[in-house]
């Protein structure tokens, strides 16, 4: 097992009330008014404090050895899901998360993932090759092209403002 205080050892530099502070401020059920008034100090000096790149380490440090003791009852959480959830969904999901943080590959991945991944690809390009294809049928379809493939339309009006439509 690893030395809480070895991980922490910014935070055991700190005095007492600075300790306090970051414990409040990461449990964040008080306000920075009410954590001031708990460690004797005022708002300004906790804002001061946090600004303080020791305090900050300090907070780092803290957070990741409290959040580190949630992780035995996550994974038991997780595990009692992963074997006894009635959904087959949610069994599923925890038991990758399991095998995803033990280093058997991604919870955003897995074998069926990627074959569907892939399948999805292909009919993409079956799709977008079809559309090409009838783009192409289409151009060849257009009547009275000149040389260049360029359709002309030209209209002429009369004096009297009625067309007289002229292909060429």
């Amino acid at each position: 097992m690893v030395d809480k205080s070895v991980q922490n050892e910014t935070f055991y530099e700190l005095d007492k009330a600075k300790q306090t502070a970051i414990v409040l401020l990461f449990e964040d059920k008080l306000s920075d008014e009410q954590i001031a008034k708990t460690v004797n100090r005022s708002r300004t000096t906790l804002s001061n404090w946090k600004k303080d790149n020791k305090f900050k380490q300090a907070q780092i440090e803290y957070r990741r050895v409290a959040i580190d003791s949630y992780v035995p009852d996550a994974i038991k959480r997780l595990h009692k899901l992963a074997i006894g959830a009635k959904s087959e969904m949610v069994s599923l999901q925890a038991a990758q998360s399991i095998l995803s943080m033990a280093g058997f590959g991604s919870v955003d991945s897995s074998p069926e993932l990627e074959q569907a991944k892939i399948e999805k690809a292909k009919a993409d390009v079956r799709k977008l090759t079809a559309e090409a294809d009838i783009k192409e049928a289409e151009a060849k379809a257009v009547g009275n092209t000149d040389s260049s493939g360029i359709t002309l339309e030209i209209i002429r009006t009369d004096r009297r403002g009625q067309s007289d439509e002229t292909k060429s």
